[in-house]
């Protein structure tokens, strides 16, 4: 009662200009939807264009909900793997574990510049893309925690998350892009109108394989873009140290291609749309080289900064960070409010602790159910275990 007498004498010695200032907190914090600009042009960076007379525009319009859309998608991957890196430290999450933060602008744009019967598939730094796929942020964590709540159940983790038109999270370097080809060649084949997103990083572009599925694609005209993410060091090796040309984009030879800057999600975003065009125009397979930066180390074993220094990282934030560019246009473009992205910040937070509250008290799959799921719509049958005489049952 005392601390309630204090606080009404206090406001009325300060007499009418605090009810002032509060009534002008309350008009900031609901300001119209109205004041905002429904939709901004933007000049972005033009691409490097290999065998290519024409490229991307280099102009991108961006409505407020796209903007307000591609901010949230971020923030959320963005979150999602520093919670990642929270959890494997405290031993939750064990075994590989490769974060995208840094590289988020290239799985939202790509995903932006698609449609949802496209395909994609990735390597093993693939959080980002599932999550830009459609699975929730809890699926992803429970796999990452090995939970039968998890996208594949609990059984593929950090590297082998897939769901509808998502094919992985794939392992073994480079492997994922003779897949991407088989992929692009189904689609072809089924003459569907859809393409194939194939990913690979700069450390597996000097993988042979890669280089014989670009030779097929060519050939048989498929609908295939082949994405190199050159985050600048392939686990601790630059690529400067590691390939003789680092020019990414021009690795298809025969093969047409763009070198984009892979920080800036409307870039990324117009360089897909001209891409996926193009394929889809029957002229055949698009080498596509984004340039971007991963903040963590090469996976959760590497701290990232025996190879490059704190500064060169800490300089990329500054300068190339991809969500704090989205907001900067959206907040000098009218299009958001300093306030509403941070109401999207806390709410983006809240979700990920919820996720990661299922993701550590959702109980791991049995035993028994280790065998299922090797197949896809088949009949039940028996899996030999460690021994002939342990049998497990798979149910597809």
């Amino acid at each position: 009662m005392r601390k309630m007498l204090l606080a009404a004498l206090s406001r009325l010695l300060q007499g009418p200009a605090a009810a002032g200032r509060t009534a002008s907190r309350v008009m900031v914090a609901s300001r119209n939807y109205g004041d905002f600009a429904s939709e901004a042009k933007f000049e972005i960076k033009q691409c490097d264009l290999h065998r290519l007379e024409t490229g991307p525009a280099t102009t991108a319009v961006m409505t407020r909900d796209e903007g307000l859309q591609y901010y949230k998608t971020m923030q959320t991957i963005r979150r999602m793997e520093l919670k990642s890196d929270q959890l494997y430290k405290q031993k939750i999450i064990r075994g590989f574990c490769h974060l995208y933060d840094g590289q988020e602008a290239c799985c939202v744009g790509i995903e932006a510049a698609i449609k949802p019967t496209d395909h994609v598939i990735t390597a093993y730094r693939a959080h980002g893309f599932t999550y830009t796929r459609g699975v929730p942020v809890r699926e992803i964590l429970a796999e990452l925690t090995g939970r039968k709540g998890g996208c594949a159940k609990g059984k593929g983790g950090s590297m082998h998350m897939y769901t509808k038109n998502f094919y992985g999270g794939n392992g073994i370097v480079g492997a994922q892009v003779p897949l991407g080809a088989g992929i692009a060649l189904a689609c072809k084949y089924f003459a569907k109108n859809e393409i194939c997103v194939t990913l690979y990083g700069d450390g597996a572009a000097n993988q042979g394989q890669i280089f014989e599925t670009y030779n097929m694609a060519a050939l048989w005209k498929l609908p295939c873009i082949f994405v190199c993410e050159n985050n600048r060091y392939g686990m601790g090796t630059s690529v400067e140290r590691a390939a003789a040309s680092t020019d990414y984009y021009k690795r298809g030879y025969f093969i047409p291609g763009l070198r984009v800057d892979g920080m800036d999600v409307l870039c990324v975003r117009e360089a897909i749309k001209f891409a996926a065009e193009y394929c889809r125009s029957g002229k055949g397979p698009l080498v596509m080289e984004l340039q971007t930066y991963r903040y963590h180390g090469h996976s959760m074993s590497d701290p990232g900064i025996s190879y490059r220094t704190r500064e060169e990282i800490q300089e990329v934030r500054s300068k190339s960070d991809p969500i704090t560019l989205l907001k900067d246009r959206m907040v000098n473009n009218n299009l958001a409010s300093v306030e509403e992205l941070k109401e999207i910040d806390v709410a983006v937070r809240k979700e990920i602790e919820e996720a990661a509250q299922f993701a550590t008290t959702d109980p791991e799959p049995p035993l028994e159910e280790l065998g299922h799921h090797i197949y896809f719509n088949e009949p039940p049958f028996e899996v030999r275990g460690p021994n002939q005489w342990i049998k497990y049952k798979s149910v597809s």
